[in-house]
């Protein structure tokens, strides 16, 4: 088993900057409706069969900064648009969470009625136990967003049959209702 690289456990301020893979705007296949879908860069997952390893790399990709940021929020503002969705990469990486925090901070503060989604391959237990990187800024993020895609990509257990997902030991969780009951609500449109 390799060793995970260990957490950045730099407050939030302090954080290096990350890289996106892409941005895709009106996006119709990650998530309901049309989207804005942000590919950040760095994955230490390294799932097999991942349809986008190019964007394991943590430096793979251009610098996500306030230009980058601010042309996201004005996609966000076209009234056909009805979120966002966080993807990768992997989001939940310690050095990727401080700037998205930032970003979905700003997004439920200028934007409130527009959901946020996020595929991740850490479960949401692993997110809630503070494995990841200090649990304060991993909670943040996690409370900004509405629906998480959780778990790994699993090859052997892929169907095209799912929605919205890659394999079926990948759960779609309602992340406000779950954290509020201390149970896993699966969104189930």
């Amino acid at each position: 088993m390799m060793a995970r690289k260990k957490a950045i456990l730099l407050p939030l301020k302090e954080r290096l900057n990350m890289n996106y893979a892409t941005i895709k705007y009106n996006d119709i296949s990650n998530g309901p409706g049309i989207r804005t879908s942000l590919f950040v860069s760095g994955c230490t997952h390294h799932c097999k069969g991942c349809f986008n390893s190019i964007a394991w790399d943590f430096d793979y990709g251009e610098p996500f900064d306030k230009r980058v940021e601010d042309e996201i929020i004005a996609s966000l503002k076209q009234s056909h648009i009805k979120g966002i969705t966080l993807l990768g990469g992997e989001p939940f990486e310690p050095q990727n969470q401080g700037p998205l925090v930032e970003l979905t901070d700003r997004i439920r503060k200028e934007l409130p009625n527009k959901d946020i989604w996020c595929f991740s391959g850490y479960t949401i237990e692993e997110m809630i136990s503070g494995k990841l990187s200090e649990v304060d800024t991993t909670m943040k993020l996690l409370k900004n967003i509405d629906v998480l895609v959780d778990g790994k990509f699993v090859e052997e257990l892929k169907s095209l049959m799912l929605k919205f997902k890659g394999s079926s030991n990948q759960r779609t969780i309602m992340v406000k209702e779950t954290l509020e009951r201390n149970e896993i609500v699966l969104w189930d449109k």
